[in-house]
């Protein structure tokens, strides 16, 4: 091999433990390494050729290195510059950068705080503040109930997604939002490339920024509820809306309890205990016991493409995968069947009174919406499995590939 060097991209070294995470935050490829391997991968990155770097190794940790297989596991993970290939440019300014450092700058946590303790005596004193199912039918009209809560939520899921991406360029890190299914709902994702390439302390922020608005957004529009109070007690129209549009945001918090479909608090929990893809190592882990249970041990998994502390972790996962079940139950009970056997109610009595009139071309269009929305949902799904049958990359033998982060939020 001589005296040539290999040519990599601008890599982030970040020390977890015993381990070191490195990656490219303009492809959001990363992997685990051990401390002496991502040494060596260092000494290459700094120009000095293959083969006295496998020599400056095996005289610093008093061992051999197949040199050749390290070269090969870094080529698998996109870090080396091959022959031809041009060197990536410079990432350009992260935009709004100033205003994301305003978001959670001192003064904007105090309001927050304020808006917060305003909020919370009126909802102990007026039990009609708090969430229920009835809120959701704030009008007679089931089509301008679907319209009002199909966009009226639009703004506040770019709330939500709006405070992942600002925490993310608060720390200079680029973003993108895209849209996705998770099961039965409809999601917008904001993808953190770069979230990996910071110490782990820093990513709390933001996977639980969305978490944080959709508090302070359903504060303020209790507040707005409250204010508008006519004399007799009875909310305005403005305040019903605005605790129907509550409502939905209460439900997309408790949907963020869901962990088995990788939510805000999924990330953060992983995060807390130094887990980097918890969720397919667990289902490994589990789909391995049953194998062994029914005697088909040819069709395990191979676990070692997971670090051991996911494995570890994996291990003991399935109660909080229960615990997932449980809340989607819980939202499906309290919540999502109340509603449905409310509006079914209403659009049957309309469909089927026998006249023609506002109310059943009212609740025929409702109708047709929600076929509409089904119909998204089921293109989202196709896709994706599409964008899953894709090739994947071989998992890396000296490194454990570690997928990019997503943060995101049921619409």
């Amino acid at each position: 091999m001589g005296e040539s060097t290999i040519a990599l991209y601008e890599l982030s070294f970040v020390p977890e433990g015993d381990e070191v995470l490195v990656g490219r935050l303009d492809t959001g490829s990363y992997a685990v390494f051990p401390a002496d391997g991502a040494e060596l991968l260092q000494r290459l990155a700094e120009g000095m050729p293959p083969d006295r770097a496998a020599e400056w190794y095996e005289e610093t940790f008093e061992e051999p290195v197949d040199v050749e297989d390290f070269l090969e596991t870094i080529r698998e993970l996109g870090f080396v510059r091959e022959t031809g290939a041009e060197q990536t440019t410079p990432a350009a300014p992260v935009r709004f950068r100033r205003l994301a450092r305003a978001a959670f700058s001192p003064a904007a946590w105090l309001c927050y705080l304020a808006v917060v303790a305003l909020w919370l005596p009126a909802l102990a004193v007026h039990g009609d503040l708090r969430p229920h199912p009835s809120q959701i039918f704030f009008v007679k009209s089931l089509l301008v109930v679907q319209l009002v809560i199909t966009f009226g939520q639009v703004p506040l899921l770019l709330a939500h997604e709006g405070f992942h991406i600002l925490a993310g360029r608060r720390l200079g890190l680029p973003t993108k939002l895209r849209l996705s299914n998770r099961l039965t709902y409809i999601v917008a994702e904001t993808e953190t490339n770069g979230l990996l390439s910071v110490e782990r302390r820093k990513r709390y922020l933001p996977f639980l920024a969305g978490m944080l608005c959709d508090v302070v957004v359903l504060a303020v529009l209790g507040l707005i509820a409250e204010a508008g109070r006519h004399a007799d007690g009875t909310f305005s129209t403005a305040g019903r809306v605005c605790l129907a549009l509550g409502f939905t945001v209460v439900m997309r918090f408790c949907w963020q309890f869901q962990l088995y479909l990788r939510t805000d608090l999924y990330y953060v929990f992983a995060t807390a205990l130094h887990c980097y893809d918890l969720h397919d190592a667990a289902k490994a882990v589990l789909k391995n016991r049953i194998r062994r249970l029914l005697g088909r041990p040819e069709r395990q998994v191979d676990e070692s493409q997971w670090t051991e502390q996911d494995r570890r972790v994996g291990a003991f996962y399935g109660p909080f995968i229960v615990l997932g079940f449980c809340v989607l139950v819980g939202i499906t009970v309290f919540a999502s069947i109340p509603v449905t056997l409310e509006y079914l109610r209403i659009a049957a009595s309309a469909l089927g009174s026998g006249r023609i009139d506002a109310h059943f071309w009212d609740s025929l269009l409702s109708l047709v919406l929600n076929a509409a929305q089904a119909a998204a949902l089921i293109v989202l799904a196709r896709r994706k499995r599409r964008e899953q049958r894709r090739p994947a990359v071989a998992p890396a033998p000296a490194s454990t590939r570690v997928p990019t982060p997503t943060v995101p939020m049921e619409g």
